[in-house]
């Protein structure tokens, strides 16, 4: 029996946004049923950076994904973040494919901006603000573009490099984009904010009633992108109430005192299944608090290993001798 290898590569010509989004929805709506299994993250720490091992367990599927985070790779010639995926059989063990994760966690993180912005913002959304222009403000954008008619674009990033070839990069969808200040991204309908920062880089009296805000960046404790007092003032989602308290944008909030667990709406996944309502009005203010879920990478995963045996994608190879 022969493991599948697929690579970046591989991987990029068989994974749509489209498809990213279909089965990202449909494992927040388990998560939000309690019928997934997912651990919590198990971390190594280092000088430069970490590794993480992410393994989950949904509807038949398995694996686990094995990330980093090292901030100096580039000065290497390194990508900041490169994930490797297992992905196996739960009745056997057998790994079906070992695939590269990369791509797959831009493309599900992307994916669950757009949909938490499918439930939580106002349906008329036409402006878009992103504070932040690295690798996830283009996937945001292909997954927000799923589901809104994009009229405008708000660049903003502290590299006007950054942020100017993301401008060029909304063109090529024949989207109007400009480069910004920060304060001016948040004259918007929908915003999405994904820098590392560690203190805040939305102000709370940026933001006017009604808003919706992808906020992406915190993972990690200490991490903060919108003012404290912003989260007060806003009805939070989280992807998942642990990680987020432990390490999401609300985790400095609660550090503070400015708000309680308690004071977090739901999760994305209640909300999807209909235990929870999203938007109740054209005036709340919406925040997505999203950390990051193994559960999104096996069940993308998933799509990308099925897709790639329909199409004949990938090299097989054979890892261990038949025992019969």
């Amino acid at each position: 029996m022969n493991t599948l290898i697929l690579t970046e590569r591989d991987v990029r010509d068989v994974l749509t946004m489209k498809d990213a989004m279909k089965a990202v929805e449909r494992a927040f709506e388990l998560h939000g049923r309690r019928a997934v299994q997912m651990p919590p993250k198990v971390y190594l720490n280092f000088d430069k950076g970490d590794l993480r091992a992410m393994p989950a367990y949904l509807e038949g599927h398995a694996g686990v994904k094995w990330v980093n985070s090292h901030p100096e790779n580039p000065k290497r010639g390194l990508p900041t973040v490169m994930a490797v995926l297992i992905y196996s059989d739960p009745e056997t063990g057998f790994p079906l494919a070992i695939m590269d994760a990369t791509h797959i966690t831009n493309m599900r993180t992307g994916a669950a901006g757009g949909i938490a912005a499918k439930y939580l913002a106002r349906k008329d959304s036409k402006i878009f603000g992103f504070i932040g222009c690295g690798t996830q403000a283009y996937t945001q954008l292909l997954a927000l573009r799923e589901v809104f008619s994009i009229e405008k674009v708000l660049a903003s990033d502290i590299s006007e490099r950054n942020a100017k070839r993301f401008v060029e990069y909304c063109g090529r969808f024949g989207i109007d984009a400009e480069v910004v200040d920060a304060k001016r991204a948040c004259d918007c309908d929908v915003l999405t904010t994904s820098t590392p920062s560690r203190k805040p880089v939305v102000r709370n009296e940026w933001i006017a009633d009604g808003t919706h805000i992808n906020a992406i960046g915190a993972d990690a404790p200490g991490k903060q992108e919108l003012d404290s007092m912003l989260i007060k003032r806003a009805k939070v989602v989280v992807d998942d109430m642990e990680q987020a308290v432990h390490g999401g944008e609300v985790n400095v909030p609660i550090a503070e005192g400015v708000i309680k667990p308690e004071d977090i709406h739901a999760t994305l996944g209640e909300i999807i299944a209909g235990f929870k309502p999203g938007r109740e009005s054209g005036e709340e203010i919406t925040v997505f608090d999203s950390t990051g879920l193994a559960i999104q990478d096996i069940a993308t995963a998933s799509v990308v290993y099925e897709k790639a045996i329909k199409e004949g994608v990938g090299t097989p190879i054979q890892f261990f001798e038949d025992r019969r």
